[in-house]
């Protein structure tokens, strides 16, 4: 027989934590790392993550451990999974701890402020490793319902085919279907976009605006992607898929988005500092905005939705004076 797949997951947020579930329950031998002693131990005894998914029994074969060494080693694949911001310095970090041939798997869905670097370009460019061994996982995925094992699907996004499938394998479950695609800027571009909109989306659900608008939001939400996506190089049927509308719908309908959440605190009134006060993880659209907004003014792209929550998110502009301005926008074209 051969020996189990062995991955190594680096972050034990609920993401982190649901798709290291989702590979125990595929039959990989799964290792969690995280910084906190306390959660190790809590995973180790209890079977439990009291701090992100309490009540859900993790699978006999996920562990826990706070050496990055020990996790790292032999693994086949290394689940990157941490706010899309620290990953740069905690990467270097953990470079010489990295099995030779790993395959990196991101599950981060942001833009890198700065640099306005995608995910996977930030780990080629630490870790050093070609496109062919990093991969994606994104698409309509919210933590808690995948931790419940309720059906969900996703795209397995990697430049390389034949590792795409490889991960397939690592990650197919009876209630988590895994779809392979080699179009990683797509995939990238439609999560990290989909924050944003999300935030939107859930300001203007705070404002009470309804329906309608929210329709709106996202179908405009989903052409500016596009728009971007295709500047880059994208396949433009990627953002009708999961990776772009499934992952769209799904942010900006659901109270378990956390980007939605944020977004809505946003839109009954409450300040940037009395939101982030009342959050308890990472919302990626609130820093991605910027970064998402500079990748698109960079590649001469017109993003109007993203520009807008930039001003509510960063610049204060009230809610009520940025829908006016972008209400009063000069008709176009709906394929402009």
């Amino acid at each position: 027989m051969s020996k189990p797949v062995k991955a190594a997951v680096f972050g034990t947020g609920s993401w982190g934590t649901a798709f290291g579930m989702v590979l125990a329950d595929a039959g990989c031998d799964v290792v969690l790392w995280a910084r906190r002693p306390g959660l190790v131990d809590a995973v180790n005894s209890t079977r439990t993550n009291p701090d992100y998914l309490p009540g859900v029994e993790l699978p006999a074969n996920l562990r826990a451990t706070t050496d990055a060494a020990e996790a790292a080693r032999d693994a086949d694949f290394t689940v990157l999974t941490i706010p899309s911001q620290t990953l740069r310095d905690n990467l270097a970090e953990w470079k010489p701890l990295l099995a030779p041939d790993t395959v990196l798997v991101s599950l981060m869905k942001g833009v890198e402020l700065g640099s306005a670097m995608r995910m996977s370009e930030v780990i080629e460019d630490v870790a050093g490793v070609g496109a062919d061994r990093i991969a994606v996982v994104t698409g309509p995925n919210l933590a808690r319902e995948v931790a419940a094992r309720m059906p969900a699907a996703t795209v397995v996004a990697c430049t390389d085919e034949a590792v795409a499938q490889r991960l397939q394998a690592a990650c197919h479950t009876p209630y988590f279907r895994p779809y392979t695609n080699t179009d990683v800027v797509g995939c990238e571009l439609g999560g990290a976009v989909k924050n944003v909109i999300g935030l939107a989306v859930g300001i203007a659900d705070g404002m009470g605006l309804g329906d309608n608008a929210k329709g709106s939001l996202i179908t405009r939400g989903l052409a500016e992607t596009t728009r971007l996506g295709v500047a880059l190089g994208a396949d433009p049927l990627t953002f009708a898929g999961l990776a772009g509308l499934g992952d769209l719908v799904a942010t900006c309908s659901s109270p378990l988005s956390r980007n939605h959440t944020f977004g809505t605190n946003l839109g009954k009134g409450m300040t940037l500092q009395e939101t982030v006060a009342v959050t308890r993880q990472t919302a990626e659209g609130v820093k991605s905005c910027e970064s998402v907004l500079d990748l698109a003014r960079r590649h001469g792209v017109d993003m109007p939705l993203t520009e807008t929550v930039v001003g509510i998110v960063h610049e204060g502009k009230p809610p009520v004076v940025a829908l006016k301005e972008l209400m009063s926008r000069s008709a176009k074209p709906e394929r402009h």
